[in-house]
């Protein structure tokens, strides 16, 4: 797993050590169960910056710093693809840390076609949007995906699995 921006792009890249910044440790309260995240965002393209500084402060905050970069660029592509596809509607960003592994998700309120031919050329669309989140997320070891909402939540459901 690319420990910096710099070596995740480029395979011959040498790491170099340089102090953490946001180097706080890990919370050891008893019971604790790590890092639980979630917020509302209304649906506009600048909630991107939003979602990215939550998700990264909170990512600090439980020194969990090397998912920081790839949270941020997951958060922010999947918020800008689900904004632009249901504008002026409100996002669910949800972050989680369980079992040494991050789970992002982000559910919009697209409703779900009723013509076949309409959802293939909306998850086409969809999925071909989020193209570098896609390319981080297979050099990271991750799966991403995009579902519909459960029941009795209308929707859709995109999700990036980052393990540590």
């Amino acid at each position: 797993m690319p420990q910096s921006p710099r070596a995740a792009l480029c395979p011959v890249a040498v790491e170099e050590p340089a102090p953490d910044p946001y180097a706080y440790p890990q919370p050891g309260r008893r019971g604790d169960r790590g890092l639980a995240l979630s917020l509302t965002l209304p649906g506009d393209p600048r909630s991107a910056a939003i979602g990215r500084n939550a998700v990264t402060a909170s990512l600090h905050a439980y020194g969990l710093t090397p998912y920081a970069w790839p949270a941020a660029l997951a958060v922010g592509e999947l918020i800008g693809v689900t904004s632009a596809m249901t504008p002026a509607q409100e996002l669910y960003v949800s972050a989680r840390h369980r079992d040494d592994a991050l789970r992002l998700v982000v559910w919009d309120q697209h409703p779900r076609h009723s013509e076949p031919v309409a959802v293939t050329v909306c998850e086409e669309r969809r999925r071909s949007a989020l193209w570098l989140l896609a390319a981080v997320v297979h050099d990271w070891g991750g799966e991403w995906g995009v579902c519909n909402a459960l029941q009795p939540h209308e929707g859709t459901k995109s999700w990036v699995h980052l393990p540590r």
